[in-house]
This record gives structure tokens, C-alpha cells and sequence, in this order.
């Protein structure tokens, strides 16, 4: 199967569909570039209506993974995987199990952690079938575990960052609205919270959304008016594409930070973003909180080496922000046009040094279809 026609194909080095027949369950493993190193990204489980969209997600949020992972400094590349589990009730450890052969299939080329529907307890799952697995609990002193409020830190700090970038004030006293009360948004809500910012929530989980108000002390909105709210920042925290030509004029904030992967749905909008005023913060750069504490998970690093690092984040933002100021540019161009260059790939679609390109629909025996 030949997904180079895809419209988010980018070069992609290897990107597979593995097919649980059994389980009635697929996944997909994109790996955008091993230039740096090995492909690491999480593994997402959403039900996709289709292939197609489940496709689209695993080559954008890899290649998003590639420039995360290069502006981050880390000696990774950027893969991603997706899982479409089957309707209704399943087995998780059976489909997890499946999943950790597929991962070890690579040999090393991709490595897997948490992301949006997968836990701890299903990385350790996974953990049986291949080494090549982050996010598993923590030994003492050391990084390890829910890679989560790592991300939520580095968005944090970033918010604080683009505050002071723009506005010259605090968090003290300023008001955030936040989309997405999962794991990321609700522990960047008790944060603000605790910085005396004042915080709206919405997330299209209305129980969820309440249940995190009421632990933080946040304000609740309607999904659909979230992101019109006037406020001070603006924080995506849930799915990506959020940015699109529908949202572009209804943006109330003046800042944009969030933690959400692929914000923008295609570049124009981030240079949009810029002619109305608006300060787009780039989400692969204030979101690394989490793969940076995935790799000092592999590395042993204690947690305050991982603290350091995440405090670094703030810092490479405001670099990029002074970049687009003089350049004239948008702040999402400038990381991009940085990323690429980390990774070899100077020119939209070249690939870089290492690419081998292998494409490919297994069945979970391995048979290649």
C-alpha cells in the first residue's frame, strides 16, 4: 500500500498499518525521521471512523514529533502511532500486547510512551513484548511515569513566558480560558490557578469538565465558545486542527499557548494568526515537557535534571518570538524553518540522510499484505 499520494505525507521514512485481525483492531506506527535518532512519539487510541483520518493523524502528529524533538534538543527523531481499537468492549491487554509486537517489529526505529487514550499501565503492558517503551513508573529520584504534568509544566512556563512577552504582565491576576480537560489541561488548570490566574474550562466531556473545575476552582464554558471567550491566553489542550479558517476570526485572546499537537491546521493560518494580532506560541515547542522526561526516563536522569531541562523551554519560545519579530515572519515559520534544518530536511519534502521508506500492511502474523 502506497501512502506517498497522502496529503500529509512528508517524506515520511516508514509508515506501517498493522491489522489485529483477531482483535478486530488496526494501529498505525509513522516514523517521519530517524535523523536525529531513534523515532519517539506516543501511541494514541481514538476510535477513527475510518483509516484515512487515523492516517492523516499518525503522519502529522510524527512529523510534529520530528521538529518537537529537534527544537527540544534530544537525540531523537519523531514517530507516532495510533491505535483504532474495535466497537464496544475489548480486551486491552490482549490489544496492547498486539501492539508491542508491532513496535518491536521496527528494530529499535520507533519509541513508544502515553499520549490521548493510553495510560501508564498500558505502556507497562507493552513493556513485555519490547524495551522500546517510555512512561513506565518511576524508580526513586528518577524520571519516569505519566509524562503529562511534564507537558502541563513546560506549557505553563511558556504561558508565563508569552505574558510577559506581550502583554508585560504577570500570570497573577490574568485570565485563561483552556480546551481540554484531560490529563495536560487539567493539571496546566491547577497550575494557573495556583499562579492567581483566573481560568475558564471547556472540554466536550461535560462530567470531565465539571469534575476538573471542581477540583482546581476553574470557571466552565460551552465547548462550542471557548475559544471566542475574551481573555488573555488562549490554551488548546485537546485535539489538533482547533486553528482552522472557521475558528481563524473568532479567536478572542490575543496569546495562543496550549499544549494540544498540530494547532494549526495548515501553515497559512499560524501567518494569519500573526496579521490579526495574535501571538501564536508554537505548540511542538512549548508542549516538549513530556518526550524531554520520556528521554530522561531512558537515560536514568534524576528528576531534577528533567526539571531543568522543562525550565529550558520558556527560553528557546521567546528566542523564536524574537526571530519572527525581526524577521517579519510568523512564529510558526521560524520554528519550522528551524526544525527542518535540525533534521535535514531544509526544503519542504526532501528526505533526510537516513531515509529508507518502507510502507507497508501487516496482519498481526507479520504477513505483509
Amino acid at each position: 500500500m502506497d501512502f506517498s499520494d497522502t496529503p500529509d505525507f512528508d517524506a515520511h521514512e516508514d509508515v506501517r498499518v498493522f491489522e489485529f485481525d483477531a482483535l478486530g483492531a488496526r494501529a498505525i506506527i509513522a516514523v517521519h525521521s530517524t535523523y536525529r535518532g531513534p523515532a519517539a512519539g506516543g501511541c494514541r487510541v481514538w476510535r477513527y471512523p475510518l483509516l484515512a483520518p487515523a492516517l492523516t493523524d499518525a503522519l502529522r502528529l510524527s512529523r510534529g514529533m520530528s521538529y518537537k524533538n529537534a527544537l527540544a534538543e534530544l537525540p531523537f527523531g519523531g514517530g507516532k502511532s495510533v491505535i483504532i481499537p474495535p466497537a464496544g468492549d475489548f480486551d486491552r491487554r490482549a490489544l496492547f500486547t498486539a501492539f508491542g509486537r508491532a513496535v518491536e517489529s521496527l528494530d529499535g526505529r520507533y519509541i513508544t510512551a502515553e499520549d490521548v487514550g493510553s495510560s501508564v499501565a498500558d505502556m507497562q503492558i507493552v513493556a513485555t513484548q519490547t524495551r522500546h517503551v517510555g512512561g513506565l513508573p518511576a524508580r526513586d529520584g528518577q524520571a519516569g511515569g505519566d509524562p503529562s504534568p511534564w507537558t502541563a509544566l513546560g506549557v505553563f512556563l511558556s504561558i508565563q513566558a508569552a505574558m510577559k512577552w506581550r502583554l508585560g504582565r504577570p500570570l497573577d491576576g490574568a485570565t485563561v480560558t483552556v480546551q481540554g480537560a484531560g490529563a495536560v489541561g487539567a493539571d496546566l488548570c491547577r497550575r494557573l490557578i495556583e499562579a492567581g490566574a483566573e481560568v475558564t474550562l471547556a472540554d466536550v466531556d461535560a462530567p470531565r469538565a465539571l469534575a476538573v473545575a471542581e477540583r482546581t476552582g476553574t470557571y466552565v464554558a460551552d465547548p462550542r465558545d471557548i475559544h471566542r471567550l475574551a481573555a488573555d491566553v488562549f490554551a488548546p489542550c485537546a485535539l489538533g486542527a482547533g486553528l482552522n479558517a472557521m475558528t481563524l476570526g473568532e479567536i478572542g485572546p490575543a496569546i495562543i499557548c496550549g499544549a494540544a499537537n498540530n494547532q494549526l491546521a495548515n501553515s497559512a493560518i499560524g501567518e494569519a494568526l500573526g496579521r490579526r494580532g495574535k501571538l501564536y506560541c508554537p505548540d511542538y515547542v512549548v508542549n516538549a515537557g513530556g518526550i524531554i522526561a520520556v528521554h530522561g526516563e531512558g537515560a536514568g536522569d534524576p528528576v531534577a535534571q528533567v526539571e531543568e531541562q522543562v525550565a529550558a523551554i520558556p527560553g528557546r519560545l521567546i528566542g523564536i518570538l524574537k526571530t519572527a519579530e525581526r524577521s517579519g515572519l510568523a512564529p510558526a515559520a521560524v520554528a519550522d524553518r528551524m526544525a527542518r534544518d535540525r533534521i535535514g530536511r531544509g526544503r519542504p519534502g526532501k528526505g533526510g540522510a537516513r531515509a529508507e521508506r518502507k510502507i507497508a500492511v501487516l496482519t498481526e502474523s507479520g504477513a505483509t499484505r
